[in-house]
Order: C-alpha cells, then sequence, then structure tokens
C-alpha cells in the first residue's frame, strides 16, 4: 500500500521496454496449486482441468518487465525455479521438457522482512542476494507528505479519464488535511479517498471527505505506530473483525487481506476469543 506497484510502473515506463506493458503478478493472491503455471505456463493436459496450453506471466512478459508483487509469499518450491530464470532467463512449462528463452526485466516487492525469511529457512538465501541487487525501501506515505500533493493530482487525472468530472482546483485546506493525515491504509487509503471525492464532486472544486479517524479525541497522543494501531484496531471492530471482502477491515483502510494480516501480526493484534477473522 505504500506504493510499490507505482514505483515499479515508473521504473518500466523509464525503461527501454517501456512500449510493452509490464505484467503484474500478485504472489499472495495465487493458489498455491496455479502458482508454476501463472508463472511459466503449462501445456495441455499437464494436471486435471488444463485443457488447454496456457503461456505463463514470465513468456508475455519477455521483452518487457515483469512485477513480482509480495515474492516473500512465494512458495518455497517453486522458488528454485525461479532462480534459474533470473540466471539464465530459462524455464520449462509445467508438463513440457522443451526449454524456453526469455529476455525479462524482473522487479519484486515485498512487505515482509526477507531477511528474517531467509534466517527461518522460509526464503532461500540465493534467491534473496539475486533479487537484491538493487533494492528501493518506499516509506508509508506520512513519511512523505510532500508527495501527497501530486499523488493527488495523478488521481484525479486518472479518474477524470474514466469519465469522472474535470477538477480545475483543490482548495488549499483540503491539501493541507490531506497532507496531516496519518493514512494507515498508505496510497490505497488516498486513491479511495480521492474515487470518492470524484464521485461527490460536481463542480470544478474537489470536495473532499477525509476519513473519520480525523475525528479522534484531541487527547490522542502517542507514536505513529501506536496511532496506526489504535486505528487498525476501530476499524476491526467496526468491520465485525472481519479483514477480507467489500465490507472487510481490509477494504475499508484501503489494503490488500495479506498486507493488513501481516501488520496485525507484527503489532500483535489479535482477535478477540468470541470473534473470528475472515
Amino acid at each position: 500500500g505504500v506504493g510499490k506497484e507505482l514505483v515499479a510502473q515508473t521504473i518500466h515506463e523509464q525503461s527501454a521496454c517501456r512500449d510493452r506493458p509490464m505484467i503484474k503478478v500478485n504472489c499472495a493472491g495465487l493458489p498455491s496449486t496455479l502458482v508454476e503455471s501463472e508463472l511459466f505456463g503449462r501445456e495441455r493436459g499437464a494436471y486435471t482441468g488444463a485443457l488447454t496450453r496456457q503461456a505463463g506471466r514470465f513468456e508475455i512478459a519477455d521483452g518487457s518487465t515483469v512485477l513480482l508483487d509480495e515474492i516473500g509469499e512465494l512458495p518455497l518450491e517453486l522458488q528454485a525455479k525461479l532462480l534459474r530464470v533470473l540466471q539464465d532467463g530459462r524455464f520449462e512449462r509445467l508438463g513440457s521438457a522443451k526449454t524456453i528463452q526469455v529476455n525479462v526485466r524482473v522487479i519484486a516487492s515485498t512487505n515482509r522482512d526477507l531477511v528474517a525469511a531467509v534466517r527461518k529457512g522460509t526464503f532461500r538465501e540465493d534467491l534473496y542476494y539475486r533479487l537484491a541487487v538493487f533494492p528501493i525501501t518506499v516509506p508509508p506515505l506520512r513519511e512523505r507528505t510532500e508527495d501527497i500533493p501530486a499523488l493527488v493530482w495523478s488521481f484525479v487525472k486518472e479518474f477524470e479519464r474514466s469519465g469522472r468530472p474535470m477538477i480545475a482546483s483543490i482548495p488549499k485546506r483540503t491539501m493541507e488535511l490531506l497532507q496531516g493525515y496519518t493514512w494507515p491504509g498508505n496510497i490505497r487509503e488516498l486513491r479511495n479517498v480521492i474515487e470518492h471525492a470524484m464521485i461527490i464532486s460536481s463542480g470544478p472544486v474537489l470536495h473532499v471527505e477525509m476519513p473519520k479517524s480525523l475525528d479522534l479525541p484531541a487527547a490522542s497522543t502517542g507514536t505513529l505506530q501506536e496511532v496506526e494501531r489504535t486505528h487498525i484496531l476501530r476499524v476491526l471492530e467496526q468491520a465485525g473483525w472481519h479483514v477480507g471482502g467489500n465490507a472487510g477491515a481490509a477494504a475499508k483502510l484501503g489494503l490488500k487481506p495479506t498486507t493488513l494480516r501481516s501488520k496485525m501480526e507484527r503489532m500483535g493484534i489479535q482477535r478477540p476469543k468470541s470473534n473470528g477473522i475472515s
């Protein structure tokens, strides 16, 4: 949610392969049984239900860029195959002995501590060092509020292209409020707020309704992490401790369910025993 995909898209657009689309893969969003065929493709009959041949994401991304989002979620048994692709650009479709050669730029992103994962044995050390050639740390939005005006206008132009009203100005006070908010949901939450603003704005001036968490009592003090933890707890309670789904806490915060669960684990947030997380 901090904008990793935006950074990856910018890198792609500044590269020699910018004329071809960047291929995106959410490693956390693919069923473990389908990850290999999605990444590397499959032959007809490779497994039950594989009725047709299918090109994988790496094959489709030949001559372009592939973004492996949430790389820390990639099953250990597939990490060796990915390492081989990174080393020499070769792989085989599932169910085939024919080697395919590709030329792909790989960008990997994660919100996990991969060094800790290497120590635990859940992430290959050789793959980690192969990926960590040029690491970029993207801080949370609250630590780079100077980016907010440019992001807001970028989202405004994006929604204008999809048929929303043309916006000519944003009140100074509105921008100050946007920059003063802590954005626990990071860029996804900001994008959701601007999308809502575009829906309710009928004229050329953007009317923004700030997230309800700005209504916290004035006595609410503490570190940013403590404020974020309090906000996440409040949203979880409002969502009945449901994480996923359209009405779940992750959607309300503008986060992926996997990201919210990771934050909950890191912050020591545990569901009450009488409730359940879905």
